[in-house]
């Protein structure tokens, strides 16, 4: 054992534990790390010798937790679920009162709730973070979103605040230019306390079906440039490359305009040209769209993306349809250049509206749980490390400064202007889309929520009437006070009772 203690520890040595243990180093701080197979751990070690931090391979999890100061942190980054309950249980039987375990795997928030209280009741600590920005992210700095006690938080704040990415505090852009050995310094840290419990990975999960939503909106843009306007794919690499120039700029637009320059070696064909047309998911997103129905909020752009990578699943039975199944020319009519506009205000519009939706699902359920969450710091560390990092997170950021109780984003006044610019050409791309047979389901299902959002009577009286007719289930009037019931006798006396 080394007879220097550590600062911090580290159990998972795939490749995000790797490399978030090499940007701990990186910054100075002494890790000791820990793998199941203790072969991975000797080699990792071994391959990193110069960190400016150092690294303690731990070989045993007894020599593990004895090497590191305390109250001890440790992070855990293994599989979400059975890996990590069985993690802390080989820890907790090593550990003394007021050491802190810190899963920064994704994990679900309701699970992270119920470890803090097991781990409370035997004197543990526990933190919930989320970890973002991929592989990368986590070498060079992730975006990280930690909760639980937040005396816990200030014991792990020193080492959050030096490893997460960092933004410039005028422009709010992120800083680059971190390499192995030389991290950032200076600028804004893209971590902040998010608040007790489960908040931290509940917030994680949300970015992340935000994250399903900006994806399948830029592949639905992507779709309607190539196969709509018939665009070739140099075409549509120099739209996306444009867009992000201006209000789009963000991680994922960016990456696809590079995705789109790539060439298969093998077929020297566009390489997405390629790749079979079937998305993979790990369940944050499912988990988004389950939360949302049960807090009874629309995310209907988000919950469209999580559908649509599942009807992707069914190429076998989509390639057989399509052979059967007749639909319009795929072709829409006009102005290429005023069309490829038109896309970019309705991709725009529609991130918008996914973004409004998922805060609205963290107001709803921070108003359930009690949390104190701070959405404009929220959408802070969410603009460097994270994979839906982007420009427009500033104007989020700033929308709740101007009004931190706003409802939803629409009704913020940047937001609105924009809306307002954009929606002609959203309300296009929509019909064309649908008239050409392009299927543009996150696109429409924005639309449609901005629609019912603005709408101060939706048809809903009529679905009241058809539960109270065949179920007695009640309705209220517009002439009564709201929570005053009443009840018609469709088929009986053809009176109305109150209830």
């Amino acid at each position: 054992m080394s007879k220097q203690p550590s600062d911090i520890g580290l159990i998972g040595l795939a490749v995000m534990g790797q490399n978030l243990a090499l940007n701990i180093a990186d910054h100075g701080f002494r890790i000791s790390v820990f793998n199941r197979t203790t072969s991975k751990t000797g080699e990792f070690v071994a391959k990193h010798p110069a960190t400016p931090g150092g690294l303690h391979a731990a070989l045993t999890l007894e020599d593990f937790v004895a090497s590191i100061k305390r109250p001890r942190r440790i992070i855990i980054l293994v599989q979400a679920g059975k890996a990590t309950d069985a993690v802390i249980d080989g820890l907790v039987p090593l550990l003394d009162k007021d050491d802190i375990i810190i899963d920064g795997g994704n994990a679900l928030w309701t699970d992270t709730i119920r470890r803090e209280k097991e781990l409370s009741a035997k004197g543990l600590r526990f933190i919930g973070s989320g970890v973002s920005g991929g592989e990368e992210g986590a070498r060079f700095g992730p975006s990280l979103m930690p909760g639980g006690a937040e005396s816990s938080w200030n014991e792990l704040a020193p080492i959050w605040n030096a490893v997460a990415a960092k933004v410039d505090a005028k422009t709010g852009k992120p800083i680059e230019g971190a390499a192995p050995g030389k991290p950032v310094e200076g600028g804004v840290p893209c971590t902040a306390y998010i608040g007790p419990n489960g908040a931290g990975h509940f917030v994680k999960m949300v970015h992340n079906g935000i994250e399903y939503g900006d994806m399948q909106l830029i592949c639905e843009a992507y779709n309607i440039l190539r196969h709509g306007l018939g665009l070739s794919m140099d075409e549509v690499q120099k739209a996306f490359a444009d867009w992000n120039a201006g209000d789009l700029d963000s991680f994922l637009i960016e990456i696809t305009a590079n995705i789109l320059a790539v060439r298969d070696p093998v077929t020297d064909t566009p390489i997405v040209d390629v790749i079979v047309d079937r998305a993979g998911q790990k369940g944050t997103g499912k988990w988004t769209v389950a939360d949302g129905l049960n807090a009874g909020i629309p995310i209907s752009t988000i919950s469209e993306a999580v559908f649509a990578r599942c009807v992707s699943a069914l190429k076998e039975e989509r390639v057989e349809a399509s052979k059967i199944l007749p639909g319009p020319p795929a072709h829409f009519h006009g102005d290429k250049k005023q069309l490829v506009d038109a896309v970019r205000d309705s991709l725009y519009a529609s991130k918008i509206c996914s973004y409004a939706q998922g805060f609205a699902l963290m107001r709803a359920v921070a108003a359930e749980q009690d949390w104190p969450l701070n959405f404009g710091e929220i959408a802070m560390i969410w603009r460097g490390g994270c994979i839906i990092r982007a420009r427009f997170l500033q104007r989020i950021k700033e929308a709740f400064d101007r009004d931190p109780a706003l409802p939803n984003l629409l009704l913020d006044p940047y937001f609105k202007d924009v809306i307002g610019r954009t929606q002609s050409n959203w309300r296009k791309v929509v019909s064309e889309s649908v008239l050409s047979g392009i299927p543009t389901p996150a696109f429409s299902a924005s639309l449609a929520y901005f629609d019912s959002y603005r709408a101060a009577r939706l048809p809903a009286n009529l679905l009241q009437a058809q539960r109270d007719y065949f179920g007695a289930h009640t309705y209220e009037r517009l002439d009564q006070p709201k929570g005053k019931f009443f009840h018609y006798d469709w088929v009986g006396d053809h009176q109305q009772h109150e209830v």
